[in-house]
């Protein structure tokens, strides 16, 4: 399963507009709550400087990119853990992904609709966090219940669980989501199969007015850094992102430069994610075709090479690596070859984000 990212938010923030943007679906996108009454799924390609530089270098019949799937999740209300809207749907979709990008709209107008009447970033923050940690605390309280009982038959288990849990539930209590708390990695590891969606790595979508996407102030911006720090935020303005998608490749380039951007929103939304979800890039070129591959940072050579195909994870040899910065700077794998720059790495090897690998396997 690839990993993905959940689009959440209220309904009529411009989500399903964003998630149509990034993945090309053409999924239904209305002025109207619950326009979205199921998920929808698409792919976002990663854009990729290094990719597009090794393909003029090397110059295969194919080159193939990266990609993230982005899942477009109905609109959340105010009472969605109670069931509320579509909210026990919604909150099941939620727990499926593995990080969340946050909706949120900055922007006025009278022709869409604002499920509470008005504009305020920051209660519809508060509002969507809320449901989370109250289906959190549901979800974790059933879990404390079940491993109490555990406890109490066989103390050896259970222990060490069991307080992670009631951690999370004292801060869930106080309005502190569990990713707040700073729990330890193997604290995670314990919790993880709950799903919990306070847990989740999230970023904070500011879907500004195509006046603010120019770089005017927007006083709902300030309001989305203030409440989720500025480093968590990214502006956009999801009605630009959708015209520029529907240019011609080549045209688009072209109409960014002429708004004074380096760089359309939707990568860096993109690319956010990338690193959201901990993902690396490593290219391989056989048989005239370059490809991308993405695994979490920290995969071993055997495991990469698994991406590929398992039969190449079972009968790993070893990996022949590359670093990218040598092959953009000297061409060719004769030169980098003469110039000892290939490195043969075993089974411990960790793949560094830009290798290009050769693996070699028994078949």
């Amino acid at each position: 399963m690839p990993l993905s990212i959940g689009i959440i938010g209220l309904p009529n923030v411009g989500k399903t507009t964003l998630f149509n943007a990034l993945t090309q679906a053409g999924a239904e996108a209305s002025n109207y709550p619950f326009c979205t009454t199921d998920q929808n799924v698409g792919m976002a390609q990663v854009p990729d400087g290094r990719l597009w530089r090794l393909n003029q270098l090397l110059k295969p019949n194919e080159c193939i990119p990266t990609a993230i799937q982005f899942i477009d999740i109905a609109g959340l209300v105010k009472g969605a853990s109670r069931g509320e809207g579509l909210g026990n749907k919604f909150l099941a979709y939620i727990r499926q992904v593995d990080a969340l990008a946050h909706v949120v709209r900055c922007f006025q107008d009278v022709n869409v609709a604002h499920i509470d009447g008005s504009v305020d970033p920051k209660r519809d923050i508060e509002v969507v966090n809320t449901e989370l940690a109250l289906a959190d605390l549901e979800t974790v309280e059933k879990q404390i219940a079940k491993e109490s009982k555990l406890f109490r038959t066989h103390p050896e288990r259970g222990a060490e669980r069991l307080e992670i849990l009631s951690k999370i539930k004292e801060g869930l209590e106080r309005g502190i989501g569990a990713k707040e708390l700073r729990l330890a990695e193997e604290e995670v590891k314990l919790v993880r199969t709950y799903n919990l969606l306070t847990l989740k790595p999230t970023i904070y979508i500011a879907n500004v007015g195509e006046e603010e996407a120019g770089g005017e102030e927007s006083p709902y911006l300030r309001a989305v850094e203030q409440s989720v720090g500025r480093e968590n935020v990214i502006p956009i303005s999801v009605k630009i992102e959708e015209e520029i998608s529907e240019l011609p490749p080549a045209e688009r380039k072209e109409f960014l430069e002429e708004l004074g951007f380096e760089q359309s929103g939707l990568d860096r939304i993109v690319l956010a994610g990338y690193r959201l979800l901990g993902l690396i890039t490593f290219y391989t070129v056989a048989n005239q075709k370059l490809r991308a591959w993405q695994i979490l940072k920290g995969t071993k050579a055997p495991q990469a090479a698994g991406k590929i195909h398992s039969d190449m994870q079972r009968g790993f040899i070893r990996a022949e690596v590359v670093k990218y910065e040598d092959l953009e700077r000297y061409r060719t794998m004769a030169e980098l070859h003469q110039r000892g720059l290939v490195h043969i790495e075993g089974k411990e090897y960790e793949i560094e984000d830009g290798d290009v690998v050769y693996f070699l396997f028994k078949g």
